[in-house]
């Protein structure tokens, strides 16, 4: 973390968007909505898929026109918003709403729409995880650290395909070695993230697409 420190003091970039959040280990095992499942699946890393945005644009419309107004922000992040990276089959979206610990206002239209509430993580930036085959949708507090931090990612492997590359090779290698225990792959997934977001931070805020006009909140 050292190389985001020094990002962090040359550029003014702020901490809680420079440091990687870790989970409570005390709360892990009451995330989980409907209590933790059976077992993981081993990760499967697939070769990109030129329909992963068009599959985004129609789960966007769906969750817009069951949260309307609520919504903040709504992105297409992980793996497969980022062309030419292998990646899981399954389309990361982070929707930011003004309170995420109200979950009678999100929870139930997007039940009606067809996801499943399963995750709850109230300490790690308000994140809520609700699912359906395929697709992954996070909801976060706005103006959380962590949202804009997947953006920043995002579009730094959308412009330097020596980290994108980099990135997959990573993927590849971790899902072979997690067969056995895939609860791992994200963990292990740390390094190779973290060398990543060293060089992210190692140029000025305003250098990133994605960054708020205003500065980060």
């Amino acid at each position: 973390m050292r190389a985001q420190s020094e990002a962090l003091s040359e550029h003014g970039y702020p901490e809680e968007l420079t440091r990687r959040q870790l989970g409570d280990e005390d709360q892990q095992d009451i995330r989980w909505v409907d209590g933790p499942p059976a077992a993981f699946a081993p990760i499967v890393i697939v070769e990109p898929d030129p329909a992963w945005p068009a599959e985004y644009e129609r789960e966007r419309a769906k969750i817009v026109d069951a949260l309307g107004d609520l919504i903040v922000r709504v992105e297409h992040v992980g793996s497969t918003s980022v062309p030419g990276l292998p990646a899981k089959p399954i389309i990361d979206i982070d929707v930011q709403v003004p309170d995420s610990a109200d979950e009678s206002a999100y929870v139930p239209a997007l039940t009606v729409a067809g996801y499943r509430h399963v995750l709850r993580e109230p300490w790690w930036n308000g994140h809520r995880m609700l699912v359906r085959t395929g697709v992954n949708v996070h909801v976060f507090q706005a103006g959380s650290p962590e949202p804009l931090r997947h953006l920043l990612f995002r579009d730094w492997l959308r412009s330097h395909p020596d980290d994108r590359d980099l990135y997959a090779a990573a993927k590849r290698r971790l899902a072979i070695e997690t067969a056995d225990d895939p609860d791992s792959y994200n963990l292990d997934k740390n390094g190779v993230i973290d060398d990543v977001y060293s060089r992210i931070f190692s140029v000025p805020p305003h250098e990133h697409p994605s960054w708020p006009a205003g500065g980060a909140s």
